[in-house]
């Protein structure tokens, strides 16, 4: 097994997951942005043959130590080109991808076009290129396998029903916390806006969370990893987040998938795929849950959702020009550069002046991601 982004929440979870699964994985190969602490850790722990970091000054500073693994000096990879490396690995036949951003989308494609079975949880680079994402999924015969909670509840209420018997999927948000929020949203703080009422996650998923673009990116994402037009693609509001998403069927009938919110619980399922084993989530008492609460969604106050369904339905380029906006507009502000508000403004001011290519290519598709960081840059400056 290779982990990118083993640092990161869901890479700890997956190494956990991993951990207790026992003969089950072997872990091959590790990757970190910048975190090298916790990376040796992980290093000492778990041994991999192979790791990849960002800086190659950090990669220098790990070969300095000169550490065997198994009989053998260990592998260090830097730059995206090593993570390139590390995604299509011989000796690993499973790749979790949990880098954060943009830098995802060649290592996706480099560990597809290997043959390896894929867990996902860089949705960016499926926002960006998924009909290639998909293709070369095929061409090479590759397992794509998703692990963000909504995309892991709606492919687990799939199993056994044909597409043809599916009215809709529904993706339920938690609301982030600012869904009740009373008080001009332009005034919140970066502090704010990071304390997630129900999961802990990464400082750019928690923000996208509070705008509600990252609901809006999983539409998208869904979308594309289960072909919906995105009409038949609904969100729902569901502070609680025991219900992870929803099935409709032509019949009437909706299939649902609930447990407490642990992003364990997705991970292991892909991981253990189609087999199902005890885990360390607990079970889900009902009646301590009490009461589950549904909402229809806020387009108004949280423009990012209508944006990104308006980059769907554009399709072509457009939501990697929506992505990218969104990635430089996230690390502005939490940099205090804008307010919490102008992240919606920069990615539609961005979008706005975009012409659209309607031809994807890896090319193409990269040449949006930088046309759409260098035109959200000018709106920030």
């Amino acid at each position: 097994m290779i982990i990118l982004g083993s640092t990161g929440s869901i890479g700890v979870n997956a190494l956990d997951v991993a951990e207790r699964l026992g003969e089950r994985y072997r872990i091959v190969g590790l990757s970190a942005y910048g975190n090298s602490e916790r990376l040796l850790e992980q290093i000492r722990r778990y041994s991999p043959e192979v790791v990849a970091v960002w800086e190659e000054s950090v990669a220098n500073a790990i070969r300095s130590r000169g550490l065997v693994v198994h009989g053998k000096r260990l592998v260090v990879l830097s730059g995206l080109q090593g993570l390139i490396e590390l995604a299509s690995w011989p000796s690993a036949n499973f790749v979790l991808s949990a880098v954060v951003g943009a830098v995802g989308l060649r290592p996706l494609l480099a560990a597809l076009r290997a043959g390896k079975t894929v867990a996902l949880a860089n949705k960016e680079a499926l926002i960006m290129a998924g009909q290639l994402v998909v293709a070369e999924a095929k061409r090479w015969r590759a397992t794509l396998l998703p692990v963000d909670s909504e995309h892991s509840a709606i492919f687990q209420c799939l199993q056994g029903s044909p597409q043809k018997s599916v009215k809709r999927l529904i993706l339920t948000a938690s609301g982030g916390p600012f869904y009740r929020y009373k008080k001009p949203l332009s005034r919140v703080s970066v502090a704010q806006a990071l304390a997630h009422p129900t999961w802990r996650m990464g400082r750019k998923i928690t923000i996208d969370s509070a705008t509600l673009m990252n609901k809006g990116l999983e539409t998208l994402e869904a979308g594309i990893l289960f072909n919906m037009p995105i009409d038949r693609v609904d969100i729902v509001i569901h502070p609680q987040s025991i219900v992870h998403s929803l099935v409709e069927f032509h019949d009437g009938a909706m299939i649902a998938q609930l447990s407490w919110p642990d992003m364990c619980l997705p991970i292991q399922y892909a991981m253990t795929y189609p087999d199902r084993v005890g885990g360390r989530l607990a079970s889900l008492d009902l009646a301590k849950a009490k009461t589950l609460e549904f909402y229809e969604p806020d387009f108004r106050r949280f423009p990012c959702l209508r944006l990104a369904r308006e980059a769907a339905r554009l399709g072509g380029t457009y939501p990697a020009v929506l992505n990218a906006a969104d990635e430089v507009a996230v690390y502005a502000f939490l940099e205090q550069q804008i307010s919490f508000t102008s992240i919606a403004h920069v990615v539609e001011k961005t979008l706005a002046r975009y012409k659209g290519e309607s031809r994807l290519s890896l090319d193409t598709v990269l040449e949006a991601d930088r046309w759409g960081r260098e035109v959200a840059k000018e709106f920030i400056r």
